[in-house]
């Protein structure tokens, strides 16, 4: 998809070069060819072929232009295709970049979970809940206890899963379907149950400890 945008635009921008180059070019041919620029304008439209046939036999043959006027008209065109070729490269150039630009904030959006250990993530995302680091004291014996922080644990009887022992563990495929095997898409669930239900993770490990579940 970026590819095509990039390529469309790419297209666009050397067409209209190329629009440029090729008009300068035709005035340039007219000039060569002894024809006034203001005739050049009028002879290249189909319709006003007549008219400019009548112009020339009242007014008589137009003026040659010099050596030197052919030579400024032939730089001018020169100038005009490259001004038009840099600014086809210029535009790709700009337009390259910004999809690259926004190709990297969409790998950041669909990377925000971040890879490690589990415990190590687990640390990293306490602030997204507004938890103090002292809050992990809590939160590492707690998941010991339910899944000895093991993101394939199955508790044979319930059918608890995962990290934190969501069951039923298809619960957790709100947070990503690869929640059976990502612990970070686990801890995350379960940083959000913990969040809803008691409010931070020292309440859950109180009310396990107190009932033998959180």
């Amino acid at each position: 998809m970026l590819l095509n945008r990039i390529s469309l635009r790419a297209a666009t921008a050397v067409g209209s070069a190329a629009m440029v180059a090729g008009a300068t070019f035709a005035v340039s041919a007219f000039a060569d060819s002894g024809v006034q620029p203001e005739q050049a304008s009028s002879a290249a439209v189909p319709g006003e072929e007549k008219e400019t046939e009548a112009a020339d036999d009242f007014f008589g043959d137009p003026k040659a232009l010099s050596d030197d006027e052919r030579d400024q008209a032939e730089e001018q065109r020169k100038q005009a295709s490259a001004a038009g070729a840099a600014a086809a490269a210029g535009m790709t150039q700009a337009e390259e970049e910004e999809e690259e630009e926004e190709a990297e904030s969409d790998s950041a959006d669909d990377s925000a979970v971040p890879d490690g250990d589990p415990k190590s993530i687990a640390k990293s995302l306490l602030g997204d809940y507004g938890w103090s680091a002292s809050e992990f004291d809590c939160l590492e014996p707690l998941w010991e206890q339910e899944s000895s922080w093991d993101p394939s644990a199955e508790n044979p009887s319930s059918g608890a899963y995962g990290i934190p022992q969501a069951l039923p563990g298809s619960k957790m495929a709100s947070e990503g379907s690869d929640w059976q095997t990502n612990p970070a898409t686990q801890i995350k669930w379960g940083l959000g149950y913990i969040d809803d239900r008691y409010g931070s993770p020292c309440e859950a490990h109180s009310h396990s400890q107190a009932n033998g579940w959180y």
